[in-house]
C-alpha cells in the first residue's frame, strides 16, 4: 500500500492509459481525484466507486481552461486540505502531415499537450506544496525525444516539450521537496492508439495494431495498468531520489537499431 494517504490528481483519468493509473493508484491506497473532458469520466467513476467506495472523485473539466481548473481546486482543497501527487496525463494526437495540418489542428495538440499540462501544474503545484513533500508525473513519450512516424510532427512536438518542462520544473520545485519526472511510453493499448490505426487504415486498421506489436521487441503493446505501475513508483516515496528523469517503458522498441541487421 505504498500509495496510502496520499491524495491525487490525475488528469484524463476516464479512460485509456489515465484510466490504468488510477486503478493501480487506488490498488496501492491513494485516494484519487479525476480532471477529464471526456463524458465517459461518469461511468468510470460509478465503475471504480463500486470497487472502491469513498477514494474517487471527479470533475468534468477542459483543462484549457485555468479559470475552471482554479474553481476545481478550490473545491479539492476544501474537502481534502492538500493534494501529494499530480499526475498530467490528459493528452492528444490526431495524424496529420506536416504539410496539410492546418494552425487549428496544431494548436489543439499544443493547448492540450503543452498548456493543458502547464494550466494544471500553475494551479495545483500550491496544494502540493501545502505538505511539504510531493511528486509531479508527467506523461511524455518516446514519439518526438526518441522516435517519430510521418504524421505525427504536432504530436512530438508537444511531447518533447512536456520533457523540457519536466526537467527545468524539476530543477525549480526541488528545494519544495517536490520530485517531477516524466513517463515516456511507447504503444499503448489504447482507444487513442485505436483511433490513430484508424486514420492509419481505415479498411484494416488491426493491421496496423498487429503490425506495430510485430515491430517490438517484447511482441505486444502496453496495458494501461503497466504504465500505472511505473506512475505509482515515481509518486511513491520508494522513488524519493529520482527527480527530472524521463523514463522509458515501450517494451523494447527503441532498442533495435535497424530492421534488417541481425543475426
Amino acid at each position: 500500500m505504498k500509495l496510502e494517504n496520499k491524495i491525487a490528481v490525475i488528469t484524463g483519468g476516464a479512460m485509456g492509459i489515465g484510466k490504468g493509473i488510477v486503478e493501480v493508484y487506488l490498488k496501492y491506497g491513494a485516494s484519487v481525484i479525476i480532471l477529464d473532458y471526456n463524458e465517459a469520466l461518469t461511468n468510470t467513476l460509478t465503475e471504480l466507486n463500486a470497487k472502491y467506495p469513498n477514494k474517487i472523485n471527479g470533475f468534468i473539466v477542459d483543462i484549457r481552461n485555468k479559470e475552471v481548473l482554479e474553481a476545481c481546486a478550490k473545491e479539492i482543497e476544501s474537502r481534502y486540505g492538500h493534494i501529494d501527487i499530480l499526475v498530467n496525463n490528459a493528452g492528444v494526437c490526431k495524424l496529420t502531415t506536416f504539410e496539410d495540418m492546418d494552425d487549428n489542428t496544431r494548436d489543439f495538440h499544443f493547448d492540450i499537450n503543452i498548456n493543458g499540462t502547464w494550466n494544471v501544474t500553475k494551479v495545483f503545484l500550491p496544494l502540493i506544496k501545502k505538505t511539504g513533500k510531493g511528486a509531479i508525473v508527467n506523461l511524455s513519450s518516446v514519439t518526438g525525444p526518441m522516435v517519430a512516424d510521418s504524421g505525427e510532427v504536432a504530436y512530438a512536438t508537444s511531447k518533447a516539450a512536456v520533457l523540457g518542462f519536466t526537467k527545468s520544473l524539476a530543477m525549480e520545485v526541488v528545494t519544495n521537496n517536490i520530485r517531477v519526472n516524466a513517463i515516456m511510453p511507447g504503444y499503448v493499448k489504447t482507444p487513442l492508439v485505436d483511433n490513430m490505426a484508424i486514420l492509419s487504415n481505415e479498411e484494416n486498421p488491426n493491421s496496423v495494431v498487429e503490425d506495430i506489436a510485430a515491430s517490438i521487441p517484447m511482441g505486444r503493446l502496453a496495458d494501461p495498468k503497466e504504465i500505472g505501475e511505473l506512475a505509482a513508483f515515481l509518486g511513491s516515496d520508494e522513488a524519493s531520489y529520482i527527480t527530472g528523469q524521463g523514463i522509458v517503458i515501450d517494451g523494447g522498441s527503441t532498442l533495435p537499431e535497424t530492421s534488417s541487421m541481425g543475426v
